[in-house]
């Protein structure tokens, strides 16, 4: 019992007591007269993995590089630890960032690379090879010690990076797409890694990526931007399941949207109307909707179920005809077409081989799913 007491829940945004690491206050960023950052409010706290996922141009950049002092706010403040971060050059404060380059020195070797801005700080020699070899161990390289980068693999130079810049300890470590050199599978392994390492040093990590399935995977929290603002910042699960917004729910992971009109079911439900001649759609929700009110029901493709006949025990039932299948190994997509042409994809898990596969093109088949499968959102 004492082990399930010791293994609280990470949340320290949930504790009002909390004091946050990084506080942006009303920041503002322009450039001319495009604005990248617009009046930004944001809370992150000690040992977060925080990740900020938008498109390009979407501003995350901007955020980070004003974190590490290479912009400045236009208006707003940065707080650091409750300093005001603004009058501190990059080199002076307690911040790294890890580039999408690597950036690593090639006539240096792994363990000279590793030492190089703790040679520049003066540091006691032997304290340069204690805190060298802990960093090589950190990042299991010991044994690559010697040699140069172009004699490691890119995953290996990654980590590498990694170490040099936690060396130096720093309360912040910043990390631009750090995996977007490495290939789908390496880049895997090494989101565990990273993981492990931040868990390891308790040093907040802030990752910026577009990559929307490195940022489920790492993050204590999601911060998803779109035009220089904050859309929604939650944790992976919720933001997944509970989007505040067609985009949000559009821009993480594969989603269907089903428009149309909302009128009142009960307390807790609503019907939405969204095609002649089909009986509406029952949905959970406790949005306060006037009648009629435009609405954008969002469900993931792997809770659409599709089966041969009608389901007896589903409010929510709509024929189609399989227009097309993906393949994904494990899983397989259905697309299916709508009396309406709408494509809904339902998703099942690829139990069976393919040639034993229960539905192909053109067959007709019913989608259903529960009240509470989708989020009811308004744009």
């Amino acid at each position: 019992m004492a082990d399930a007491a010791e293994q609280q829940v990470f949340a320290p945004w949930s504790d009002p007591e909390a004091k946050p690491i990084i506080q942006f206050k009303n920041v503002t960023k322009r450039f001319g007269d495009f604005t990248a950052i617009d009046d930004l409010t944001l809370d992150i706290h000690e040992k977060e993995f925080f990740s900020l996922l938008g498109p390009s141009g979407c501003g995350k950049t901007t955020m980070m590089r004003m974190l590490a002092g290479f912009e400045s706010p236009t208006e707003g403040t940065i707080l650091l630890d409750g300093q005001d971060i603004a009058p501190v050059p990059p080199n002076k404060r307690a911040v790294n960032m890890m580039f999408q380059s690597y950036a690593l020195f090639p006539h240096l070797s792994v363990w000279d690379n590793i030492a190089f801005g703790l040679k520049r700080e003066g540091m006691d020699k032997d304290k340069i090879g204690n805190r060298v070899e802990e960093m090589l161990r950190l990042v299991q390289l010991g044994q690559f010690a010697q040699r140069k980068p172009h004699q490691i693999s890119g995953g290996q130079r990654q980590r590498v990076a990694l170490a040099r810049s936690l060396a130096k300890a720093p309360k912040l470590l910043l990390l631009d797409e750090p995996l977007g050199a490495l290939d789908k599978k390496l880049r895997q392994e090494t989101q565990f890694e990273l993981m492990d390492i931040q868990e390891t040093t308790g040093t907040t990590f802030v990752i910026v990526t577009h990559d929307q399935e490195e940022a489920m995977t790492v993050s204590s929290r999601v911060a998803v931007m779109d035009h220089g603002k904050i859309v929604q910042v939650d944790t992976p699960d919720r933001i997944y399941e509970e989007p505040n917004s067609v985009y949000v729910a559009d821009f993480l992971g594969d989603v269907n949207i089903i428009r149309g009109k909302a009128t009142r079911a009960d307390a807790d439900h609503v019907h939405i109307h969204f095609a002649e001649g089909q009986s509406p759609l029952w949905a959970a929700t406790q949005r306060n909707l006037a009648e009629g009110t435009e609405v954008a029901l969002a469900i993931r493709p792997e809770k659409v179920t599709i089966t041969p006949d009608k389901p007896a025990d589903r409010n929510n039932a709509i024929r189609g005809k399989v227009h097309d299948i993906a393949y994904l190994g494990n899983i397989s997509t259905y697309h299916v077409e709508l009396a309406n042409g709408q494509i809904i994809k339902a998703q099942t898990a690829n139990t069976r081989r393919v040639a034993r596969r229960t539905f192909t093109w053109e067959d007709e088949v019913w989608l259903s799913f529960t009240d509470t499968a989708g989020a009811v959102l308004v744009d």
